[in-house]
């Protein structure tokens, strides 16, 4: 039986730098490692009326969350945050209150950017929401990745990037296996 691990990527739009780390990830996934998507971007706007009679795509987000065995957040930043589609997606699946489908989940967190620092403020602002929420999240390595040089028709093919991610598997799949035990 596979690890299945539920990516969960705030990057929406069509030419997403992160869906391509998200597509890129996918393809380096190590054997008995299963990665799959959530599609944020079909979440309603969360409200505390629907949460106890949630849509059903709200439903299926809780349960694709529930069901992994592990949670990978890609994350690009706005205005030095994650994006709103982001947040939403983490609120529905943490209510309602007592309910929260993160608890002590493991996981990790990296993004992209085309700028030098990477995600660096997105990420240390999504850790802090990570932490509240009582998840399990891989310290090390940070994963702050300009990709301006690593893609080509919005794939990245850069070699030392590949690498890159592939040693973020590694660590990754380790902390996974540490927190099973």
């Amino acid at each position: 039986m596979s690890t299945r691990v539920l990516a969960i990527v705030g990057g929406i739009s069509s030419n997403s730098i992160n869906q391509s780390v998200f597509r890129a990830l996918q393809k380096l996934a190590p054997a008995g490692y299963e990665l799959s998507q959530f599609d944020i971007s079909t979440l309603p706007f969360f409200s505390q009326d629907l949460e106890n009679d949630p849509p059903a795509v709200v439903k299926l987000l809780r349960e694709q969350v529930a069901a992994a065995d592990a949670i990978l957040f890609i994350t690009p930043e706005y205005n030095r945050s994650i994006p709103g589609v982001l947040k939403n997606a983490i609120d529905w699946a943490s209510r309602p209150y007592g309910q929260s489908k993160w608890d002590c989940k493991t996981a990790a967190v990296l993004g992209a950017s085309i700028g030098n620092i990477g995600t660096f403020g997105a990420q240390h602002h999504l850790r802090q929401v990570l932490a509240y929420l009582n998840l399990r999240v891989l310290g090390q390595p940070e994963a702050y990745l300009n990709v301006s040089q690593s893609l080509e028709n919005g794939e990245i093919t850069a070699q030392p990037t590949l690498d890159y991610l592939a040693s973020y598997w590694k660590a990754f799949t380790a902390w996974i296996e540490h927190n099973r035990s």
